[in-house]
């Protein structure tokens, strides 16, 4: 008889992407950008005072995969910190903020760091900061619907005899159990069966069940602004683009440590990819490594994913098969750049493809820049004459829904002004510039913003359009927001700070109407002068032609009388 056959456990294998597996522990370990490592350095150097540096938070920009997030923990394992991070994945409003990365920023960790000691500090790492757009003045998402108690008791326990063997009202006790389910009421209210502690499990998850999530980022910027001028703790910012930071709060701009990352250079993606295939057994040709460094532009996660992707195929042909061409779209810049430097013609299928946008968005690029690069007036004119075309077209495809002109529209845009512009070699020193249009609109999209929160709370109370709030109510408040104790106008120095309180406005809708920034000295402080007893202070009225009595003595002025009903009118 055979001998049955031994089954020998596999050991246990790393199955993490390579670009976790080798990930630097030490800032001197990572991979390019040696001058954004020493200034990270330097920063965090700082920090090894008694008290914190003037600069509590620091901005790391740069392109993905390029080792920010990477940088950051290192940092925090080489000092011995504790790490708390928050990713794009997480949610990142307003509460979730306060609650995780702002209680962390102010209090001392108590575990053991990652190399065993114990931590002193604390490296607050918001991952991915960029991708925050919630402000304060969003509205959050809206409630579920709240459900009874009975229907939800039925769900749950199915039938009466199981509610109440699990309340113990079935045992003979003072409490009585409950006959039917018509029994039940729709609220415990002031029952007894509700102090019952199994019966109080039922009603938090009751109570629970009606309430909304608050998932999305609505006011993490404000929060974020707060901790990066309040923070005990080290606070490291990573983002793609800090422009989005800087629009909202100088806070952005004056109080954190920016450290720009740049992609990292071809020789040192190489030398990186050698050195991981040589530590797991992957064999390489040559032309295979210079294909991921191309592919890769600078991404040093990209290219380890794709070393992990051709690691099972044998050398050679297969591999590259595998790796193909990174689909890579272009910017609006460089596209522009070349039509307007190359006479040549582009059909509409591949200006989709690099741009991946509908032509709306090219059109401001090639109108703002066809100009700069035309040779003369006369190539000018007719480069002007071919958008002015397009952008006919756009509004036809809009206006009547025949988004079929949408090819017509792009080819002109492209390949028509780019003919327009030159038919003949010449050189041009224009560069491409981002079009004004835009950059005003995104500069001014939260104010705009906050303008339209504070529109509709007047509105409200004031009961008009947001038209004519806009027209005749927004400056009027304008200036009573603004006025001063003694400024012409004035009856009272309440008359802000009462205000506020009673459209209940926001920082940022105070900074707004004040002109100032929502973290400045004047908004806090007409915030903090708000209140129940500004508001009865500044509704009094004075009669005519009486003076207010000084003194520490003088008596209440009683509160003129104020129409409150319609009937009132007739009966004087």
């Amino acid at each position: 008889m055979a001998e049955p056959a031994r089954f020998v456990a596999e050991p246990a294998r790393d199955r993490r992407p390579l670009s976790e597996r080798w990930r630097p522990t030490r800032l001197e370990e990572l991979v390019g950008n040696p001058q954004a490592c020493r200034a990270l350095g330097a920063w965090a150097a700082a920090w090894e005072g008694p008290r914190p540096p003037a600069r509590r938070a620091a901005l790391l920009v740069g392109p993905p995969g390029v080792g920010k997030t990477t940088a950051a923990a290192a940092l925090a394992a080489e000092h011995g910190w504790t790490l708390v991070e928050m990713n794009a994945s997480d949610a990142r409003n307003e509460g979730a903020i306060e609650r995780i990365a702002g209680r962390a920023s102010i209090t001392h960790p108590l575990d053991a760091a990652p190399g065993g000691r114990p931590s002193s500090r604390a490296l607050v790492l918001l991952d991915e900061a960029d991708c925050l757009s919630g402000r304060a003045t969003e509205r959050p998402r809206a409630a579920r619907e709240p459900i009874a108690l009975r229907p939800f008791l039925e769900g749950r326990y199915g039938t009466i005899e199981a509610l109440n063997r699990a309340w113990g009202l079935d045992g003979g006790g003072k409490l009585r159990p409950f006959e039917g389910w018509a029994s039940v009421p729709r609220s415990p209210g002031n029952a007894g069966w509700a102090r019952l502690p199994s019966a109080r499990k039922d009603l938090e998850d009751w109570r629970a069940a009606g309430r909304a999530e608050e998932t999305g980022d609505r006011g993490g910027l404000a929060a974020i602004a707060r901790l990066v001028r309040t923070t005990l703790q080290p606070l490291v910012l990573t983002v793609n683009d800090d422009r989005t930071l800087t629009r909202y709060s100088a806070v952005f701009r004056t109080a954190v440590a920016r450290i720009r990352f740049e992609p990292v250079a071809p020789s040192a993606v190489a030398g990186r990819l050698r050195t991981v295939a040589a530590g797991e057994g992957i064999r390489l040709a040559p032309e295979t490594v210079s294909t991921i460094v191309e592919r890769s532009q600078g991404d040093l996660r990209a290219a380890l994913n794709d070393l992990d992707a051709i690691a099972p195929l044998p050398t050679g042909r297969a591999q590259l098969e595998l790796l193909g061409v990174r689909d890579r779209e272009s910017d609006f810049a460089g596209f522009t750049e070349e039509v307007l430097s190359t006479a040549r013609f582009y059909r509409s299928g591949e200006v989709r493809d690099r741009l991946d946008a509908p032509p709306d968005d090219l059109l401001p690029w090639i109108e703002e820049n066809a100009p700069w690069f035309a040779v003369d007036a006369v190539h000018r004119d007719a480069a002007m004459a071919t958008v002015a075309v397009a952008e006919r077209m756009l509004g036809r495809a809009r206006r009547w829904r025949t988004y079929g002109l949408w090819s017509y529209a792009t080819e002109l845009l492209s390949g028509g002004v780019g003919l327009a512009v030159r038919d003949r070699p010449a050189p041009s020193g224009a560069y491409v510039t981002f079009p004004k249009f835009l950059g005003d609109m995104g500069r001014s999209r939260a104010a705009r913003a906050v303008r339209d929160a504070v529109g509709r709370k007047l509105g409200r109370h004031l009961h008009i359009s947001q038209v004519k709030v806009r027209s005749t109510a927004l400056p009027f408040v304008e200036g009573l927001i603004a006025s001063r104790p003694g400024d012409a106008g004035s009856r009272s120095r309440a008359t802000g700070p009462a205000l506020a309180a009673e459209l209940q406005l926001t920082p940022e809708e105070v900074g707004l109407l004040l002109g100032e920034p929502p973290d400045s000295p004047a908004v806090e402080r007409l915030l903090a002068r708000g209140g129940p007893e500004v508001a009865a202070e500044e509704g009094e009225e004075e009669a005519p032609g009486t003076t207010r009595p000084s003194g520490e003595g003088s008596p209440a002025r009683p509160k003129a009388r104020v129409q409150r009903k319609l009937g009132e009118f007739a009966r004087g």
